[in-house]
């Protein structure tokens, strides 16, 4: 009825080699070379690769510390609110909704609700900025490796060229009566002297640090080898690079658990302090961490559960996955506030003195921790080893993430031979250029843009917002509970579906509310200042994401033809156009697991 919606007839993608020859004289010239989209070998392959995803960084530097700010263990009180009231029904949903469409994170929205499409167009905009500037951790984890293979750590005297005369070895720090006032260590020198080699501000951008350029372009070849075949390459990829850091933690767990004062740590990591609950901003970083750590709203688990077979039970993988995560975050934080105690104890200061957050944990407190240690090269070399490896599958599945988005998209252009190599080639290429500016002597504060801004919580809330509304009240939260059912062979437990129709979406909008309420600009080290221009640019970043979504409906209800009924009929015959390549597809894989 002139209506612009396309409904296309899906053919369902078969696995078995004897159903793919007794259809291929039946497909189109063009069809017979596209290659397969693939799906994983086994459920292995799938469970590691979520869980190298979501278990990252943020899980080692970010969670221990804000449960020892915010109250210790009185902090797991709105945590675990928000994980049952946010993290695990989102994390379900877009699990589900990749293993239902078959689709990357752009397509599966086009599917279920042309109106939300933008949401795919979002997410892919996160992610795009996130290639852009997490892996720079990966080249600082390269760089501070490189420097770890000495038995003199370089980061633990004051006698290198970087080196200034305020510089006070810790050795010598308590046993001087009077300590001058600007007295830094040689941990914080290495970092901003050596590493970053950072200027004074956004303003002075200076020279590239080739070094780091090169530890960059490092990390960006490993990330492209790990993905460059899809899921046949990633699958292999994670069964080392998503157990080794588990190793890596058990290890040092076990050595700071065996330091003196250990105890120390653990008591204010975990001591609860009910009067913060009082505070809504502890509220505000439980629910920003759940979206972070969980890695959702970003395409990525979509991208993975796309990959899955149609009748693979979804919802018990997910619930696996959420608490692993969780207490990964909770075991690591033993790990990391032990060691602090160490620290305390050995320097006779308070532990507040030494407690740090995101990369100053990474880079400042634990490398000081190290130099204090017998054989501290040996447990340098681990920790590093581990940051590695927990910023590499978070990357690489972010990458995989865009490319199946675009060529779900484009599959006639890409699922060629070697075209997908080379798109994620250019993608890569790209994405390391760009990161090129953050290794300039000013990159440290374009980094801090990007990781306040960019890919803030406050974007991640207003993406599950919309999800959720899509999801529930649009598509319908019983109908997905259908299509799940159709899936697993059960209905979950009517909790997630309350969670996606009232929960979910009342929680992040409260939070999104307050986040809006009591937002401060961004201060480096909480003492530089960004220029007018600097906060423009982050707001930029925020809003080209968030952006996409009204944008998108506007475009597609002013180009769409024909009345809003015309409309609505197109979109559910386009949804039992799916349904029925979904039964299809259930139906071949059956017959196929038959056979096999």
């Amino acid at each position: 009825a002139g209506s612009k919606f396309s409904i296309t007839d899906h053919r369902p993608s078969l696995q078995s080699s004897d159903l793919r020859n007794g259809t291929k004289d039946l497909l189109p010239p063009s069809e017979e070379k596209m290659e397969e989209r693939g799906q994983w070998s086994n459920k292995i392959e799938f469970i590691l690769s979520v869980a190298g995803s979501i278990i990252g960084l943020g899980n080692m530097w970010r969670f221990p510390y804000l449960c020892y700010k915010n109250g210790g263990g009185a902090f797991l009180i709105p945590y675990l609110i928000f994980l049952f009231t946010c993290g695990v029904p989102v994390f379900f949903l877009e699990t589900a909704l990749g293993q239902y469409t078959s689709e990357g994170g752009i397509t599966c929205w086009r599917k279920i609700s042309p109106l939300f499409e933008g949401l795919g167009y979002g997410t892919q905009v996160i992610v795009i900025l996130l290639n852009f500037y997490y892996i720079i951790v990966l080249a600082w984890g390269i760089f501070y490796l490189s420097f770890s293979f000495s038995w003199d750590l370089a980061w633990s005297s004051c006698n290198n060229t970087w080196n200034t005369e305020n510089c006070v070895e810790f050795s010598r720090r308590n046993s001087s009566v009077t300590v001058d006032l600007n007295a830094t260590s040689p941990v914080l020198e290495f970092w901003e002297r050596r590493a970053l080699r950072i200027s004074p501000g956004l303003d002075h951008m200076g020279s590239l640090n080739w070094d780091l350029a090169l530890c960059l372009f490092i990390a960006w070849v490993m990330c492209y080898f790990c993905i460059w075949k899809g899921v046949k390459s990633t699958g292999k990829v994670v069964y080392f690079t998503a157990t080794f850091p588990y190793v890596m933690l058990i290890v040092l767990l076990i050595r700071g658990l065996t330091l003196p004062g250990a105890a120390i740590g653990i008591k204010f990591y975990l001591y609860p302090d009910l009067g913060r609950l009082a505070d809504p901003q502890v509220w505000m970083d439980a629910g920003t961490q759940i979206f972070f750590s969980y890695a959702i709203c970003l395409g990525a688990l979509t991208a993975l559960g796309s990959y899955n077979k149609y009748n693979n039970n979804c919802y018990r993988d997910c619930l696996s996955l959420c608490f692993l995560n969780s207490g990964t975050s909770f075991v690591a934080g033993f790990a990391i506030f032990s060691i602090l105690g160490f620290m305390s104890y050995e320097q006779n200061v308070p532990i507040s003195e030494v407690a740090e957050s995101g990369p100053g944990l990474a880079f400042i407190a634990y490398p000081r921790a190290v130099s204090m240690m017998p054989f501290s090269p040996l447990w340098a070399a681990l920790f590093f080893i581990m940051i590695v490896f927990l910023g590499l599958d978070s990357q690489f599945v972010c990458v995989e993430s865009l490319v199946t988005a675009v060529v779900d998209m484009y599959p006639a252009v890409f699922r060629r031979k070697n075209r997908r190599e080379l798109f994620l080639l250019a993608v890569s290429l790209f994405s390391f250029f760009m990161g090129l500016i953050m290794l300039m002597e000013g990159g440290m504060y374009v980094f801090q843009l990007f990781d306040y801004y960019a890919a803030s919580g406050m974007c991640l809330l207003f993406m599950a917002i919309f999800e959720t509304v899509c999801i529930a009240w649009v598509y319908g939260a019983d109908r997905f509970y259908d299509n799940i059912e159709d899936m697993i062979g059960y209905r979950p437990g009517p909790y997630i579906k309350y969670c996606w129709l009232f929960f979910t979406p009342a929680t992040c909008i409260g939070t999104f509310a307050f986040s809006l309420i009591k937002y401060t600009p961004l201060k480096y080290n909480n003492e530089y200042v960004y220029p007018w221009w600097g906060y423009a640019i982050g707001w930029l970043l925020a809003l080209a994401s968030m952006v996409c979504i009204p944008f998108w409906m506007v475009y597609k209800i002013s180009t769409t033809q024909g009345t809003l009924r015309e409309c609505k009929l197109a979109t559910k015959l386009s949804l039992i156009s799916l349904c029925g390549q979904n039964i299809i597809l259930k139906k071949y894989n059956t017959k196929y697991i038959s056979l096999s």
